[in-house]
């Protein structure tokens, strides 16, 4: 079966209830240019954003949100807080959540970032997973890497990954 076989008998076309966080201690409502992209990206394929928040690079409080509204959604974008620095803790908030890890994504977004970025890459910690049959991806807080994650890996597997977990 080919790859363009597969993705139309497994919810290609799926439209999808996301949830868009964005982590940070300095965006605001007003000044939110990731989140709205991702938000954006998401109701221009088709999907719905059934809850947005703006959180502060709080471990506790990324978990504590994506725990209490990932059960009602199909997946939580978060955007922010995957850097190296002392305050990016988007990545330790949400990994022990997940059960299966897309490293591919990761990967692949490091790949694509070293092409438009150049080194600098490497200091990106995207990821993405599973997390009780729901989708959960974190990417980093520059707009321009929101674009790339939704616009090359994100928007053109959402409908399949959707109907790969609802079985």
């Amino acid at each position: 079966m080919s790859v363009h076989e597969h993705h139309r008998g497994h919810g290609a076309h799926l439209h999808l209830k996301f949830g868009v966080l964005t982590a940070s201690d300095s965006r605001t409502s007003a000044n939110d240019t990731s989140g709205d992209s991702i938000r954006e990206s998401l109701m221009k394929a088709g999907h719905q954003v059934a809850f947005s928040a703006l959180l502060p690079d709080s471990l506790e409080q990324i978990r504590a949100t994506v725990i209490e509204h990932l059960p009602q959604l199909d997946g939580i974008i978060i955007t922010g807080g995957t850097g190296i620095g002392p305050r990016d803790v988007t990545i330790e908030a949400v990994r022990p959540l997940i059960e299966k890890e897309l490293e591919g994504f990761g990967e692949l977004f490091r790949m694509l970032s070293f092409q438009e970025i150049g080194s600098a890459a490497i200091m990106s910690r995207a990821l993405a997973g599973i997390a009780n049959r729901r989708l959960i991806a974190a990417l980093p807080g520059s707009p321009a890497a929101c674009r790339l994650a939704m616009e090359r890996l994100l928007i053109p597997e959402l409908g399949h990954i959707g109907g790969l977990l609802k079985g």
